[in-house]
């Protein structure tokens, strides 16, 4: 295992910062000593997270699958900051049903945001990384490992994200860039609790095997990605217990298929008009809506 190193006075970008893991990111990097610019849609949000930092902090409005919006952060972040060290690509959204009856902008939307947002941020601060020899952590998801019915969209761009850190990797290293690729299961944000509000995927994960169908604390996930982020690891698990997920990967789609094909048969009749669109307040920021009560409920 790498030794780890100190976070105090390095300075990390958080993108999706205004909330969920993001948040909770920026927060205990802060809490370690980094200095953090915020990253994302949510202007309020971000200085809200930014004003309780106890270190110096910084916020940038801007859309990460917008190649000119991150060019432009990229260079006043390490203007302000005159440094980056670690880069944390964690933009996401999640929509969910029928591939064929989804929202076709929706689904679109997924893809932009967690595969071609994730490599936007990299192109963007992957000089200021070499400059510092620093770290990129791509956020994927268990999605990646174990793709799952209604989830077409979110499975294809993590998995999509997942293959481009690993291709990435090779490509930075002789130049003393470091990239991870951090999984996580279902934890406890905006995101989950907006797809939970759609019932019948919440159905669907309920009845999934332990540990599968269990919501994960936040907090607890984002001290394991820190720790992941000081040790510069190549692969950085949320729950322990995704370690083991990795060379089962293989067999798991038939896995999956198998039993999302006896549930499909089961519930087909409720997915009749199943469009939930993008779910959260992050969905909203991305789909440029107003966030909602459901949206922006916390625990």
């Amino acid at each position: 295992m790498r030794a780890a190193r100190g976070l105090h006075g390095q300075v990390a970008v958080v993108t999706g910062a205004a909330r969920g893991v993001g948040e909770q990111l920026a927060r205990k990097l802060a809490a370690r000593g980094a200095r953090v610019a915020l990253v994302g849609l949510e202007p309020d949000e971000l200085r809200r997270v930014a004003a309780s930092l106890p270190t110096e902090s910084a916020v940038w409005h801007a859309d990460v699958t917008d190649h000119e919006d991150m060019a432009e952060v990229a260079a006043e972040a390490a203007g302000r900051f005159g440094r980056i060290d670690v880069v944390v690509a964690n933009a996401g959204v999640a929509t969910g049903g029928l591939l064929e009856s989804s929202d076709p902008d929706a689904w679109r939307r997924v893809i932009e945001v967690n595969l071609v947002g994730s490599a936007v941020t990299g192109r963007a601060f992957l000089p200021a990384l070499a400059e510092s020899r620093g770290y990129l952590l791509q956020i994927a998801s268990l999605a990646a490992i174990a793709p799952a019915p209604l989830m077409t969209a979110y499975c294809a761009s993590k998995a999509g994200a997942e293959a481009y850190a690993h291709s990435l990797r090779a490509e930075v290293a002789h130049r003393g860039v470091r990239v991870g690729v951090a999984y996580l299961s279902w934890t406890d944000t905006d995101m989950v609790r907006g797809a939970d509000e759609v019932g019948v995927m919440r159905e669907m994960r309920q009845r999934a095997p332990w540990p599968l169908n269990r919501t994960y604390p936040l907090g607890p996930t984002a001290d394991r990605l820190v720790a992941g982020i000081e040790r510069r690891s190549a692969h950085v698990y949320g729950q322990g217990w995704l370690r083991v997920m990795q060379p089962l990967r293989g067999a798991l789609p038939a896995v999956v298929a198998l039993g999302g094909a006896r549930e499909m048969r089961r519930i087909a009749p409720r997915l009749r008009g199943l469009r939930p669109g993008l779910v959260g307040a992050g969905g909203a920021a991305a789909a440029g809506r107003p966030a909602t009560a459901a949206d922006t409920q916390r625990n």
